[in-house]
This record gives structure tokens, C-alpha cells and sequence, in this order.
């Protein structure tokens, strides 16, 4: 049986005393222990402070991204080893943003390659954080022009293959991927959730194929893109959906623990 699991992805987004703030809100209106996992990804400078708030909870605490080498020249870069000083369980992997690939677009278009993430990166990130115990939630998902074009599944089956390029079959038992289809990031589109669960039961076809499928029926598979109150519920009953990550609406307490509810 697969655990849900609702992790917020707070983006650029938050103070550090913001975020502690927003978390102690969601642990007082819960009111209770969660008996899902419960994920918050904040910006890397509130991870400490975030650190003790979830230390004390049954929240747990992801990074938005990592890079893959311990240490070195490498300017701007955070390391796993870093993360793991401060008890970061989760980290996100080749969301989207960071391939530059964006549902909304909010700057020029020619500063999209400065996020520049490839197939070979996120393989990278993700064999370093399986490595130091880190909970990879690796991302996929298609354009509105690769949707148009009908090469949605083409296109996740290629992301999976290259992030998962080389990783031992067994070390699978560890992974969650989020489907995000680009379209639908911040854009108040959401897949709908009869399309939503055939994506997620392919890509979970697709990690048998990998690995095996007893392996890829204990992956946790999430959905994200638009996730609100209003749509939890119904995404989140479908048998290949396994939880949410969930963009805007998890920076409102109210909101947030709304969609823990629906998983």
C-alpha cells in the first residue's frame, strides 16, 4: 500500500520568518498528526529555520533542487551533503523551471537557458541524493506544443529514461516522480484527472519497464500543476495518483491543508 504524499513547492517564494510562520499556521490549524506524508520545500535560506519548525512536527522538510558534487569551485551551488546537515529528506529534480521549460513565462524569453538543466544533470542529481539517502521527487512533463503534437508520452518516457540512466533497479524503492505537465504550471490549467491518472498508470509502465513492476507498484507517483482544494480530492482518487506537488496554493495554510485532506 502507497503512503500519499503532499509536498508544497514554496519556489522563489517566502522569508525565512514567512515560511516558519506559514508552517506553524499548518500544524495549528491540523491540530493533529498527519497520517500522510506531509512535504514543504521552501528556498534554500529558510531551510535551517524551516528545519526546526518540521523537527518538531511530522513534517517533513525538501529542497527545490541540489547539485551533484560534495564540494568544489562551483559558484551559487548548493551541495546533498549541505542539505543533509539541516535533515532534508526530499529534494525536487528536473522540475520544469530549472529545464527552463516554463507554463507561464515571467522573463525574457531569451533568459530561459540560463536554468538550462538537461536529461545527464538530473541523472547526476539524482544517483548523488539516492547515494546520501535523500528522497529524489523527480519531474516530468510536456509542453502545450508537445501535447498538440501528440508525443505526451514520448516525451515523459524519454525524461524518465534519462533520469534514471544507470541506477541499480533496487534503489528505485526510493523514488517519487511528479507528473507536471508544463502547460498547466501556474496557469490556473489543470489536466483533467481522467488524462491525469492515464499519464501517471504509463509512467508507471514505463518504471516497470525500467526496473520491474513490482518495484514501480510501490513508487509513489504525484501529480502536480494548478493542484487547488477544489480538484485534490478527485485527482487524488485516482489509483496511479498517489498525492500531490503543489505550487501557489501551498503558500496559504487554509489552502495547503485543504489538499492534505483530499489526498
Amino acid at each position: 500500500m502507497r503512503c500519499p504524499l503532499v509536498a508544497g513547492n514554496w519556489k522563489m517564494n517566502l522569508t525565512a520568518a514567512e515560511g516558519e510562520a506559514l508552517v506553524e499556521e499548518l500544524l495549528h490549524i491540523a491540530n493533529e498528526l498527519f497520517d500522510i506524508d506531509v512535504v514543504v520545500c521552501p528556498p534554500f535560506l529558510s531551510i535551517p529555520k524551516i528545519a526546526d519548525v518540521c523537527r518538531r512536527s511530522r513534517v517533513k522538510l525538501g529542497a527545490q533542487n541540489c547539485f551533484w558534487k560534495e564540494s568544489g569551485a562551483f559558484t551559487g551551488q548548493v551541495s546533498v551533503r549541505q542539505l543533509i546537515e539541516f535533515r532534508v529528506d526530499y529534494c525536487i529534480v528536473g522540475h520544469s523551471e530549472t529545464r527552463g521549460r516554463f507554463g507561464t513565462l515571467e522573463v525574457p524569453e531569451g533568459t530561459t537557458g540560463f536554468f538550462a538543466e538537461s536529461e545527464e544533470t538530473i541523472n547526476l542529481k539524482i544517483k548523488t541524493l539516492l547515494y546520501h539517502g535523500v528522497t529524489p521527487i523527480l519531474c516530468v512533463g510536456e509542453t502545450l506544443a508537445e501535447r498538440g503534437g501528440g508525443i505526451t508520452d514520448q516525451v515523459i518516457k524519454a525524461q524518465l529514461e534519462g533520469a534514471l540512466k544507470g541506477v541499480d533497479p533496487s534503489e528505485l524503492f526510493g523514488l517519487v516522480v511528479a507528473y507536471e505537465p508544463v502547460w498547466a504550471i501556474g496557469t490556473g490549467e489543470t489536466c483533467d484527472a481522467a488524462e491525469a491518472e492515464r499519464v501517471c498508470a504509463e509512467i508507471r509502465r514505463v518504471l516497470g519497464d525500467i526496473g520491474e513492476p513490482e518495484i514501480a507498484d510501490n513508487i509513489r507517483i504525484l501529480y502536480g500543476g494548478s493542484v487547488k482544494a477544489g480538484n485534490a480530492k478527485e485527482l487524488f482518487a485516482q489509483p496511479n495518483i498517489d498525492g500531490g506537488l503543489v505550487g501557489g496554493a501551498s503558500l496559504n495554510a487554509a489552502e495547503f491543508f485543504a489538499i492534505i485532506k483530499g489526498a
